[in-house]
């Protein structure tokens, strides 16, 4: 299985309904996400569960990761008890965490997908409560590896009319995925699957806030993401020149064109490079 350094695409795709899932998986997303809460239907659960049980018995081409059912409900334990030992699954979305205690509980039940190692937790906050809680969720379990905002849901709970509205929050759970040594969380869902230039604008926007990719529910929408996240020509071209100059005379220096690097802007310019080359890792 290979395992981009940097993940800039998440599709998800129902549980109830396999072979979206299977197209899913050939889309060209970085990861698939299965999920079996809020886009499957209370009378269907438990087939989503099983069926995606059943494909993930052996493990997928890219990594899967599936959000179950929310914490607090009758449905979640059955889901982690069921999924959590099997190989094809990468990791597990967590749904309305509001406190570290939410992770911790998971952490400790669920088995582990390796010896000696738990399966990945990335834990979705969308409640007021949740982003309040950013840096302890996010610090709290060394199986957390990623956090993120449910939009819809902070939305409704916080009374946001406005996009603007939610900038606060999603800078929030940046710094605090940062301060607890996270990757950059990936960007919520842009819900208008039509809307390809509104998605590009907000990819850009996300893009200045610290987000690094985002989350589709279409596989259209998945080239746009891509550009909006990858570095540009001349951003590229740019830390070139930084990182070539940094290997001539370290230190602190100034480059013919005015621009002053030190070493901050030197680690910068490397990582955009990385993202360019889009450096994969095998598992």
């Amino acid at each position: 299985m290979t395992v981009p350094a940097f993940p800039l695409t998440w599709l998800y795709a129902p549980g109830d309904r396999p072979d979206v899932v299977v197209k899913a998986l050939a889309s060209g997303a970085d990861i698939v996400l299965i999920d079996l809460e809020d886009a499957v239907a209370p009378d269907r659960k438990e087939y989503a569960r099983d069926a995606t049980a059943e494909l993930l018995s052996d493990p997928p081409p890219i990594p899967v990761h599936v959000r179950v059912n929310p914490l607090d409900g009758p449905l979640a334990e059955s889901d982690l008890k069921t999924l959590s030992p099997l190989p094809g699954l990468s990791g597990l979305r967590l749904p309305k965490v509001a406190s570290p205690t939410d992770v911790v509980h998971v952490a400790e039940h669920a088995a582990p997908a390796t010896e000696g190692s738990g399966i990945p937790l990335y834990a979705l906050l969308e409640t007021a409560l949740g982003v309040e809680h950013a840096f302890a969720i996010a610090s709290a379990h060394p199986t957390v590896r990623g956090i993120g905002l449910g939009e819809a849901d902070l939305r409704a709970d916080l009374g946001v009319r406005d996009d603007a509205g939610l900038d606060w929050s999603r800078a929030r759970i940046v710094l605090a995925a940062r301060a607890a040594g996270l990757s950059p969380p990936a960007q919520s869902i842009h819900p208008d699957i039509r809307d390809l230039e509104g998605l590009a604008a907000s990819c850009a926007h996300g893009r200045t806030l610290g987000f690094l990719g985002r989350a589709a529910i279409h596989p259209r929408q998945l080239p746009v993401i891509e550009r909006a996240y990858l570095p540009t020509s001349a951003e590229v071209e740019s830390a070139e020149a930084i990182v070539e100059a940094a290997g001539v005379e370290p230190g602190a220096q100034a480059l013919p064109d005015g621009r002053f690097v030190d070493a901050a802007v030197v680690a910068c310019a490397r990582r955009t490079l990385a993202l360019a080359r889009r450096d994969a890792l095998t598992a």
